[in-house]
């Protein structure tokens, strides 16, 4: 049975059948709150039509799901009459399992330093395309004790207040922005065994894929950019092989090609095939790494060449994070999702 200390909330823009099923899937008893992002179709008008409360965005001051979240959660806590602890985020796109909050809240008051909990994200429809399986993959993170979660997790209410909630200015990378400022404050998160949402990417084109992976490489830069040494060292492992692969070793490659070519075309030439095997030999390490793992051949080449290849868009990423800081423009929204 869900306890009365949790609330849900949701947040969305435009998720037309993705929003319904997420919201038909919070238990009854559970009071919900859905964010609306200035959403176009009828996201709105269904929620309120099946008691959901909704509060919209003012669109004017520029959209983060940060800040939808952070609105969400302090509505929550501003209303006496929920006297939630927790608060289960779910994002639009995304289908709550039936057990997932009573088994959430079990791991939560077995531990009290628990920041956070989350379980297994699922993608829908993984056959559908790589990209969505390469998302299905992605998401299964290892069950214990880690250093950030994603978008969907049940969080304690004092964690989210101790940290002050999400950065309202983050366009990407939010949840490792603040799960790494929540363990400065001695909180944890966890990992737990078990269902938590089905999730529809509908990341049917390279091209939404590719600008899925500019988004990762533009926070995987602001994370960087905004804690310096204190960030997540992994975030900071991750730049340093989206800078290499992705700039340096590419220009220093086509550089040096172009300096043989001056003293013997045939120079420029194996430099050039140097260099383009260099990354075919970093696809094939990858795919070995992968098949070792137990995916499929086929499945582990594509994904090493999409890793691979997703250098640059994840390089495009970070020069545009990094661009927009030099020039102190506000970022904007780095979008992938497909329409339903």
């Amino acid at each position: 049975m869900v306890s009365k200390s949790v609330a849900v909330v949701v947040i969305g823009r435009n998720e037309g059948a993705r929003l319904q099923r997420c919201l038909r899937s919070i238990p009854a008893e559970v009071p919900a709150v859905y964010v609306d992002s200035g959403s176009t179709d009828d996201s709105v008008a269904f929620a309120r039509s099946i008691g959901v409360a909704v509060l919209s965005l003012d669109m004017s001051i520029g959209f983060t799901a940060a800040r939808a979240r952070n609105v969400g959660w302090r509505h929550i806590v501003d209303d006496p009459a929920l006297d939630a602890e927790f608060v289960q985020f779910v994002d639009g796109d995304c289908e709550l399992d039936a057990d997932w909050i009573d088994k959430a809240l079990a791991a939560m008051q077995a531990e009290p330093g628990v920041a956070a909990v989350f379980g297994r994200r699922r993608e829908r429809f993984p056959g559908r395309s790589i990209y969505n399986r390469m998302c299905d993959d992605e998401w299964n993170v290892p069950v214990g004790i880690v250093a950030a979660c994603g978008g969907d997790a049940l969080f304690r209410v004092a964690a989210l207040k101790a940290a002050n909630g999400y950065s309202d200015d983050l366009i990407a990378g939010e949840e490792p922005d603040l799960c790494l400022r929540l363990a400065r404050l001695d909180w944890f998160v966890r990992r737990i065994d078990g269902e938590m949402t089905l999730h529809d990417a509908n990341i049917l084109r390279f091209g939404s894929w590719w600008q899925r992976a500019k988004r990762g490489g533009f926070a995987y830069a602001a994370h960087v950019l905004r804690h310096g040494e204190r960030s997540d060292p992994q975030w900071r492992r991750q730049l340093k092989s989206i800078l290499f692969w992705g700039f340096v070793w590419p220009v220093a490659g086509i550089g040096l090609a172009c300096l043989g070519a001056l003293w013997q075309p045939l120079a420029g030439a194996l430099l050039l095939a140097a260099l383009g095997a260099s990354y075919a030999v970093q696809i094939v390490r990858i795919a070995a790494r992968k098949h070792r793992a137990g995916f499929e051949r086929g499945f582990s080449l594509r994904y090493g060449a999409l890793i691979v290849i997703g250098k640059f868009a994840e390089f495009s990423g970070a020069l545009k994070c990094w661009t927009n800081h030099v020039l102190h423009r506000q970022h904007r929204l780095i979008e992938y999702k497909q329409p339903v």
